[in-house]
């Protein structure tokens, strides 16, 4: 009895599902899924470590320069005061020295702000979670 189709070689697919029952290859899907979200959570946790640390650094890098910063930088802002002081009066020059201040600490605030807007986050992660088919996502 000849087909209408010719006859191919099955593939290893075709071959395991012939071979093994229905829930053996649901537990091999189980299995697969299961590893796939085991190594996200990995990455997740890889990446989300790489963030805090930047974080950590940028953050304990503005706390030391405003520490050590505040001690020389009080002498030479009395310093300043007191020279001002004697030509246009200590309260006026008292005024000229907070104003300074002032544009300093707006200066460092947006150098602060923009390292910490510089961390990435998880791109990886994000990337990789797109990847996933929709029929394993959760429905809303």
């Amino acid at each position: 009895m000849s087909s209408q189709y010719p006859e191919t070689t099955p593939s290893a697919a075709h071959a395991k599902a012939d071979n093994n029952s229905l829930g053996d290859l649901l537990g091999d899907v189980t299995r697969d899924i299961s590893t796939l979200m085991r190594q996200e959570v990995e990455l997740a946790k890889a990446e989300l470590k790489q963030s805090a640390s930047r974080a950590g650094k940028g953050g304990g890098m503005l706390a030391g320069a405003g520490v050590a910063g505040h001690f020389v930088l009080l002498f030479l802002s009395l310093a300043l005061w007191w020279a001002l002081g004697t030509i246009m009066g200590l309260g006026w020059s008292a005024v000229v020295v907070a104003v300074i201040w002032g544009i300093v600490a707006a200066v460092l605030t947006a150098v602060g702000r923009k390292q910490l807007n510089a961390i990435k986050g998880m791109p990886q992660t994000a990337e990789t979670l797109q990847e996933i088919p929709p029929t394993l996502k959760p429905s809303h």
